[in-house]
């Protein structure tokens, strides 16, 4: 009989023992459950961010073509209001004294033997960019803003004809005002010449170089008038 009341207790203390591990396992089980939760919530919040994100990809091309749908108007209102202003290089620093238009008044005839009847007008004339000394680079360059279009087209291409000339012993080049981004385009053209313009690039630059119906310049390096013919000297008191 104590025997088998001896087998009962150990038989219950075995049960106990079970239940202890039942209840740890429970405890771990419920916690696995609010792991697995708390995964599903990150997955399902990955999934969506994942959706978002294909979206996005998706949309880079649409929003790629639109921004240079804006460059491309934006670079052709910018070279529409540069339209009236031409470009001076290499005037050294101070050559013009206390009057700058009245300088280049008297120098544009000489420069490109233009002698017009009302004679030029300008808006402003100014230099642009920090100015240097004789020792420390180029001269800033002179930028004019003409009254009338057609002046200056008419200045640029007289000047284009008369070719490179000097100063004083000084170089003097004329350019086109256009902006940074046609003034790339140009230099990619420049560079590869047998490359016949797209649509596009030719009516970038008929609209922004030549809007008074003459054909576009390619060869304009830098957007500096350059040719072969020898350099004239030019003396301005």
């Amino acid at each position: 009989m104590d025997r088998i009341l001896q087998e009962i207790t150990a038989v219950g203390s075995r049960l106990e023992a079970m239940d202890l591990k039942i209840s740890d396992l429970s405890t771990a089980s419920a916690s696995i459950r609010t792991d697995i939760a708390c995964f599903c919530k990150k997955v399902m919040d990955l999934d969506q961010r994942l959706k978002t994100v294909e979206e996005h990809i998706r949309m880079v091309p649409e929003h790629d073509a639109e921004l240079r749908t804006l460059r491309a108007k934006l670079t052709d209102l910018e070279d529409r209001s540069r339209r009236d202003n031409v470009r001076f290089f290499g005037i050294p620093e101070h050559k013009e004294g206390t009057n700058i238009k009245a300088f280049l008044k008297s120098l544009l005839p000489e420069l490109t033997s233009l002698t017009l009847s009302p004679p030029l007008e300008y808006q402003r004339v100014h230099r642009i960019g920090p100015l240097h000394t004789e020792t420390s680079g180029r001269p800033s360059s002179i930028i004019t803003s003409f009254l009338c279009h057609e002046q200056a087209h008419l200045v640029v291409s007289m000047a284009r004809s008369q070719g490179p000339f000097l100063l004083e012993g000084h170089e003097v080049r004329v350019a086109v005002d256009f902006s940074r981004m046609t003034n790339e385009k140009r230099k990619v053209m420049i560079r590869k010449p047998q490359r016949r313009p797209s649509p596009t690039e030719d009516n970038l630059y008929r609209t922004a170089w030549n809007r008074s119906g003459g054909a576009p310049d390619f060869d304009v390096v830098d957007s500096d008038i350059s040719t072969g013919s020898a350099k004239r000297a030019v003396t301005f008191a």
